[in-house]
C-alpha cells in the first residue's frame, strides 16, 4: 500500500479568497427567525363555536317539536271530531224520542246552530231518521268516521285541513256508545281549521319557548365542560404564536382527567419543545454569525500556516521529511473545514462523493490527529484489517471518526485511575466488520459510558452532550454525516463499562 493513503489530498497553490468575509447572514439564512405575528381576526357572531352550537341545539329541538307536532294535529283533528259527536249524541237521541214531532224550520235551525252542525240524522237497524237539516241545499265532500281512521289517514286529513282553505262539507259519522246507533252529522270544515290553526300557532310558541330555554340549559352544560376549555386553548395558541419565545404564554393545563384534560398537557408539552428547539435554533443563528467572523480571520491563519509547511517540505531534515506531510494534509483539512462552515451553518452538508477508500488508512490518519499516544497513557487499537475496503466519502468518514475518537478521548481523561487496578490500561477501539451486505465499524472505549440524560439527548444538539462545556453538536454532525452516507448510527448497549457506538453503511 502507498504511504500516501488514497482520502488524503494536497492543496498546493491553494490561494483563499481574502477580498470577502463569509457574511453572518448566510449562515442563518436557514433558521427561522421570529416574524411579526399577524393578530387574528376574532370570528364574527355566525362563525364562533358557542353561537354555532347554540342555534344547531335550538334547530335540532325545533325539529323534535316539528316531529311531535305532525302526529298531535292529527290527534287533535280527531279528538275535535269526537268530541262534537260526543255532544250532538245525546241531543240525537232526546231528538229521536221526539221523532213523531214536526218540528218547526227556526227549531231545526237553532237545533243545527247549537251543534255547528248543517244535518243530524240517526240509523237504527238499517234505518236512517234524518233529526234537523239545514233549509240551504249542500254537497258532502268527505267521509270521516274519527274511531276507525288509520294514523297515516288522520295525518293526511288534518293537513289537508289545515292548508286548505275553500269551505267543504264533512259527513261524520260514529257509533254512539253503548247502543247500536249510529249518529251521522253533516259539518263544515272552516270551525275544524280554525280549531287547528289555533292549535298550530300555540304549538309553535310552546315548542320556541321549550328549544329556547332547552338549548340554553345544555349550551350552559356544554359550555362549562366543553367550549370554555376549547376557546381558552383557542386563545393561548393565539397568544402563543403572537411571542413564542415568551414561556408565560404557554398553556397551564386544568387538574382534569377526561380527553380535554389530556389535550392541554399535550399542548403545554408541545409548546414547551417548540420554546426549546426556537431557542436552540435562535442558538445557532447566533452561533453562526459569529462562526462567520472567526471563519474569515482564520482562514487567512491557516493559509500562511500552509505556505511555511509548504516550506517545510524541502528540508533535507529526516524527522522533518517524515512529519511535513502529516502536517500538510492536516492543514489542508483544517482549510476545507474553514470553508465548509458556512454551508454548514445554512445546514447544507455537502453531497458525498463515494470512492474506493482504505478504512485502515482512515483510522490511522484519525490516530494521528487526536494524539492519544501521549496524553493520559490512553491506547488507540486499530483492529480494522489492513485490507478492509469500502465506497464512501472518505473526508466525511474521516470526520466522522474523529468526532467519535475524540469524544472517547475526552471521556477517558476526565476518569480518575481506578484505585488498586495498576494494570488497568485505558482504550478506544475501532473495528470494522461485513455482513448481511452490511458495514459495520465499532469505536469502543472503556471509559465511565454516557449518564441515562446523555442517552436521552444523544444527537440532539446543545442537549447531548455528556461534559458540562460541551455543546451536544458532534454527535449531532456525525449522525447527519453517516446518514448523507446512507447509513446510521446506534448506541449499543454493553455489559462491559464504557461507551460503544456503532455505524452502519451500506456494503
Amino acid at each position: 500500500m502507498a504511504s500516501e493513503p488514497a482520502h488524503t489530498h494536497l492543496t498546493e497553490g491553494y490561494e483563499p479568497d481574502l477580498s470577502t468575509a463569509a457574511q453572518p447572514a448566510a449562515i442563518a439564512a436557514d433558521i427561522p427567525a421570529q416574524q411579526p405575528t399577524a393578530r387574528m381576526k376574532r370570528p364574527s357572531f355566525f362563525q364562533r363555536l358557542s353561537n354555532k352550537f347554540l342555534l344547531m341545539t335550538m334547530l335540532a329541538v325545533l325539529v323534535a317539536e316539528i316531529l311531535i307536532f305532525i302526529p298531535s294535529t292529527a290527534s287533535m283533528r280527531m279528538r275535535w271530531l269526537t268530541n262534537l259527536l260526543d255532544t250532538v249524541a245525546p241531543v240525537a237521541l232526546v231528538l229521536e224520542d221526539e221523532k213523531d214531532q214536526i218540528r218547526s224550520r227556526d227549531s231545526q235551525d237553532k237545533i243545527l246552530y247549537a251543534t255547528n252542525s248543517k244535518s243530524i240524522s240517526i240509523t237504527t237497524d238499517g234505518q236512517t231518521s234524518v233529526l234537523a237539516t239545514s233549509a240551504q241545499p249542500f254537497i258532502v265532500d268527505a267521509n270521516v268516521n274519527p274511531r276507525q281512521t288509520s294514523e297515516s289517514q288522520a295525518i293526511w286529513d288534518a293537513f289537508a285541513t289545515l292548508f286548505d282553505s275553500t269551505e267543504r262539507n264533512l259527513r261524520v259519522t260514529s257509533t254512539i256508545p253503548n247502543t247500536d246507533k249510529t249518529l251521522e252529522i253533516v259539518i263544515s270544515s272552516q270551525p275544524l281549521r280554525s280549531a287547528l290553526l289555533v292549535y298550530a300557532r300555540y304549538v309553535a310558541i310552546i315548542s320556541l319557548l321549550i328549544s329556547i330555554m332547552a338549548a340554553g340549559f345544555i349550551y350552559l352544560i356544554i359550555h362549562e365542560m366543553l367550549l370554555r376549555p376549547v376557546i381558552r386553548m383557542h386563545r393561548d395558541m393565539i397568544s402563543f404564536a403572537e411571542k413564542p419565545d415568551d414561556p408565560s404564554r404557554i398553556i397551564l393545563p386544568e387538574q382534569r382527567q377526561d380527553e380535554l384534560g389530556i389535550a392541554q398537557q399535550q399542548l403545554a408539552l408541545m409548546q414547551t419543545n417548540l420554546q426549546q428547539t426556537y431557542t436552540e435554533r435562535k442558538h445557532l443563528a447566533d452561533l453562526g454569525m459569529a462562526v462567520s467572523k472567526i471563519n474569515h480571520d482564520m482562514r487567512n491563519i491557516l493559509a500562511s500556516a500552509q505556505l511555511m509547511s509548504d516550506s517545510l517540505a524541502e528540508v533535507k531534515d529526516p524527522a522533518v521529511k517524515r512529519f511535513a506531510p502529516r502536517l500538510i494534509r492536516t492543514l489542508s483539512r483544517a482549510i476545507s473545514y474553514s470553508e465548509s462552515v458556512v454551508a454548514y451553518g445554512r445546514t447544507k452538508e455537502a453531497a458525498p462523493n463515494p470512492r474506493r477508500t482504505v478504512l485502515h488508512s482512515i483510522v490511522q490518519d484519525v490516530e494521528d490527529v487526536i494524539n492519544s499516544d501521549n496524553l493520559h497513557n490512553i491506547s488507540f487499537i486499530n483492529e480494522v484489517p489492513d485490507d478492509f475496503i469500502l465506497t464512501t466519502d472518505d473526508e466525511q468518514l474521516f470526520r466522522i471518526l474523529t468526532n467519535l475518537c475524540r469524544n472517547a478521548m475526552q471521556a477517558l481523561q476526565s476518569m480518575p485511575d481506578p484505585i488498586g487496578e495498576e494494570d488497568f490500561k485505558k482504550q478506544i477501539t475501532v473495528q470494522a466488520t461485513t455482513a448481511d451486505n452490511q458495514i459495520f465499524i465499532d469505536v469502543r472505549d472503556n471509559g465511565p459510558g454516557l449518564s441515562p440524560k446523555a442517552k436521552e439527548n444523544l444527537f440532539t444538539a446543545f442537549r447531548g452532550s455528556t461534559r458540562n462545556d460541551g455543546t451536544g453538536l458532534g454527535l449531532v454532525i456525525v449522525q447527519d454525516l453517516v446518514r448523507a452516507n446512507g447509513g446510521e448510527i446506534l448506541y449499543c448497549e454493553d455489559s462491559q463499562p464504557g461507551a460503544h457506538f456503532r455505524i452502519i453503511l451500506p456494503a
